[in-house]
C-alpha cells in the first residue's frame, strides 16, 4: 500500500484552467471515486490530467499516475495500445480486483480521448 501512496503523490496537479470546468464529458461515472479526465494534444502527442482527491482515493490516483507515466506526451496510438486485460492484470497483482469496473472505465475514457485526438489531427503530408 505504501508504494501505491507514493505513486499517488506523483500525480501531476490539475491545471487551474480545468478547475471550474463542469463534469459533462469529463467525469467517469462508472468509477466509485469522483474523477474527471482531461486531455490536451500538442504536436501530435497527448497529455492527460485528472481531477481527483488524492488523499481520499490513493489507489485510483496511483493507477492514474502509473498510466499517465506511460502515455503522457506520447502519440495517441500509445494510449490505444493499452491491452484490454491491463486493469485486471494490474489490480489482481496488487490484490485490488474490486476496483476493476471503474478503472476499466478510466482506461476506456483515455482511449476515447486518444481516438478523438487522432480524428482531429491533420492528415500527414
Amino acid at each position: 500500500m505504501a508504494a501505491l501512496v507514493a505513486y499517488a503523490r506523483k500525480l501531476e496537479p490539475l491545471p487551474e484552467r480545468y478547475r471550474d470546468v463542469g463534469d459533462d464529458g469529463y467525469a467517469v461515472p462508472e468509477c466509485q471515486t469522483p474523477v474527471r479526465l482531461f486531455s490536451e494534444t500538442s504536436d501530435g502527442r497527448l497529455h492527460f490530467y485528472a481531477d481527483i482527491n488524492v488523499r481520499q482515493s490513493p489507489t485510483v490516483a496511483a493507477f492514474l499516475s502509473i498510466v499517465f507515466g506511460a502515455v503522457n506526451d506520447e502519440p495517441p496510438a500509445t494510449t490505444l495500445a493499452i491491452p484490454g486485460d491491463f486493469v485486471r492484470t494490474v489490480m489482481q497483482s496488487v490484490g485490488l480486483g474490486t476496483r476493476e469496473v471503474g478503472l476499466e472505465a478510466i482506461v476506456a475514457r483515455l482511449q476515447r480521448h486518444a481516438r478523438e485526438a487522432m480524428r482531429a489531427a491533420p492528415p500527414a503530408p
